[in-house]
């Protein structure tokens, strides 16, 4: 079972793997955008890091919702608001719970995902962080629903979120700053894919990885 100061670890993980990868995140957004998703994400991060190791939560949706929050409040450009509703969403769909099974956490990760796919009209092939997020949840569920350890489950998907975070390169961006490129965004990796595979990666922490 997943238990709040689990989720927590998650989002301090995620934290920093952001700050270790700060300088590739700005250098990939150098590329195809305004060169400061690492600074965005880096500032955001650390603020959902001050406010949660500040605050105790009665559930998993409160500590969610709060770091959605403080990321739309903290993170520039649309960054802020993707994150943002992803996490919001998993804080309503875990609201009331003090713990979840990864079943619970996959559901909720859906909600999350469907969010972003909505706020930024993106979908797989697009060039964003869709392209890491939607593999990854597949995969999440597919190995839920065969009963693998929560530890395989997790893994697979930080793998086909790599995966997904990979195969933008080759694509021409149909979304965001990078599309206005055209098809001189080809060749190089979104760097909000990038970030989503980190976000993903780091939920391994929650099966103690």
């Amino acid at each position: 079972m997943i238990s709040r100061e689990a989720a927590k670890r998650w989002l301090f993980s995620f934290a920093e793997a952001i700050a270790a990868e700060r300088e590739l995140l700005t250098r990939l957004d150098a590329d195809i955008g305004d060169a400061d998703h690492g600074s965005n994400m880096d500032r955001g991060l650390k603020a959902v890091v001050d406010k949660l190791s500040q605050s105790e939560f009665p559930d998993l949706g409160g500590l969610l919702t709060t770091a959605g929050k403080v990321l739309i409040s903290t993170v520039g450009g649309a960054s802020g608001p993707l994150y943002g509703s992803l996490f919001l969403q998993m804080g309503l769909a875990t609201a009331g719970k003090l713990e979840m099974s990864l079943d619970v956490f996959a559901a909720a990760l859906r909600k999350g995902v469907e969010a972003v796919v909505r706020l930024g009209k993106a979908k797989v092939g697009d060039k964003t962080m869709v392209d890491a997020l939607w593999p990854a949840l597949e995969a999440l569920e597919a190995a839920v629903a065969s009963g693998v350890p929560d530890k395989e489950a997790l893994l697979r998907a930080a793998e086909a979120a790599q995966a997904g975070m990979a195969s933008t390169i080759p694509l021409v961006a149909r979304k965001g700053r990078a599309s206005y490129l055209g098809v001189r965004s080809a060749g190089h990796q979104d760097p909000g894919a990038t970030s989503s595979h980190l976000l993903v990666r780091s939920a391994l922490t929650l099966a103690g990885a």
